[in-house]
């Protein structure tokens, strides 16, 4: 169940310097960029609907995620969500796309996307309404499988119980209703919360999907050496570990208590790997903020609506509010603050930058600055 007070009346506004490369992608651009470390593994993993001042304030509920990881390595004060409800800001996190009123409403229906036409505008957004996006659209994985890198989905959950989908690539067949959108006792596991399998490009190669989007279990093996640890590695928790729920489907603690007991579990088996300590990054994260309060659906970095798009990226503002981000990393200096602006498209402008590619959707916009030496500091 979604956690936010606000939802029915926004249900109701809904309804009422890169390296040579392949072809582009008819929505990927290339912009020269600034050297960054000699990052080879990327980890991201995020968590659900809260507030930095909630979650990094001064009496924080998860202090081993407000307290202990910052000062590890970079807390990010000014780091923000893209839009609410949820799927849109993880679309964005891997392709630039910009929330339409499908995805802001989580697609409870797993429809394909209508184009308009023309298709493209001039900021690389796919223009017209629906959740699964076409193959004109192309992702972060796509752009790492033409450069010859590797990528990985960690869904925890996903497959638990077969009847509600399948253990890879777990997502309703097009057209059909998302029975995932409640968690149960057994099977926690939210398709909008992997944001894989709402492209075309990868569903429609159920092998390749299979391969690249499992469960979390499948992740301490990958890590037990650099060799089969992924360039890029994007892990979402269940419904309760996430944080979303406050409290769990079975009956436990929700909210940020189990968010912080996931990262204590999970956080130390990725610095411990082989590849991070060689040469890793680890970003945490939220989607979006609880929506409340004056920074509840705030934006930052010139943020962009979508232009075929009924409501601002927030609906009741222009974004997806202030939450905050953690950064851990061989190559950042432990208790590094840094108070820029940044957002999903930022952090997809930065992995883009470490891997050497082009730029995709808003993650091109020349006014977007990506993460730089105020955050790799060491």
């Amino acid at each position: 169940m979604h956690s936010w007070r606000w939802l029915a009346p926004v249900v109701c506004l809904l309804i009422c310097g890169s390296q040579p490369q392949p072809a582009a992608a008819a929505n990927e651009r290339t912009l020269s960029t600034d050297p960054l470390p000699p990052i080879r593994h990327v980890f991201v993993l995020m968590l659900e609907n809260e507030n930095a001042a909630v979650t990094f304030g001064a009496k924080p509920s998860a202090p081993y995620l407000a307290q202990t990881l910052p000062a590890q390595g970079a807390l990010l004060k000014n780091y923000y969500g893209i839009g609410h409800a949820s799927l849109d800001n993880y679309i964005a996190l891997v392709s630039g796309q910009a929330p339409n009123q499908k995805t802001q409403l989580d697609c409870m229906v797993f429809s394909d996307f209508v184009l308009q036409q023309p298709a493209l505008d001039a900021h690389g957004q796919v223009l017209g309404l629906g959740c699964v996006y076409p193959n004109i659209v192309k992702t972060l994985p796509d752009q790492l499988d033409a450069a010859g890198l590797t990528w990985k989905g960690y869904m925890e959950d996903m497959g638990k119980d077969p009847r509600r989908e399948r253990a890879t690539c777990g997502h309703a067949p097009v057209g059909r209703p998302d029975n995932t959108e409640i968690a149960t006792a057994q099977d926690k596991y939210a398709a909008r919360h992997n944001p894989f399998v709402y492209f075309h490009t990868i569903i429609d190669d159920p092998e390749r999907c299979d391969a690249h989007v499992v469960n979390l279990d499948a992740l301490p093996t990958d890590l037990a050496n650099a060799a089969t640890t992924p360039n890029y590695v994007f892990i979402t928790p269940n419904l309760c570990n996430d944080g979303h729920d406050p409290e769990c489907a079975d009956g436990g603690p929700g909210g940020l208590q189990a968010a912080d007991t996931f990262l204590r579990k999970w956080v130390p088996l990725i610095t411990g790997s082989p590849a991070f300590k060689q040469d890793g990054l680890l970003v945490v994260t939220f989607d979006e903020s609880a929506g409340q309060g004056p920074e509840g659906s705030t934006a930052c970095c010139s943020e962009r609506p979508l232009a075929s798009a009924r409501r601002p990226a927030g609906v009741l503002g222009p974004g997806g509010g202030r939450v905050g981000a953690v950064l851990l990393s061989p190559f950042i200096k432990p208790g590094t603050v840094s108070s820029a602006a940044y957002n999903h498209y930022s952090l997809l402008r930065t992995i883009e930058d470490i891997f050497g590619l082009g730029y995709l959707g808003y993650a091109a916009e020349p006014d977007l600055q990506p993460m730089g030496t105020d955050v790799f500091t060491h």
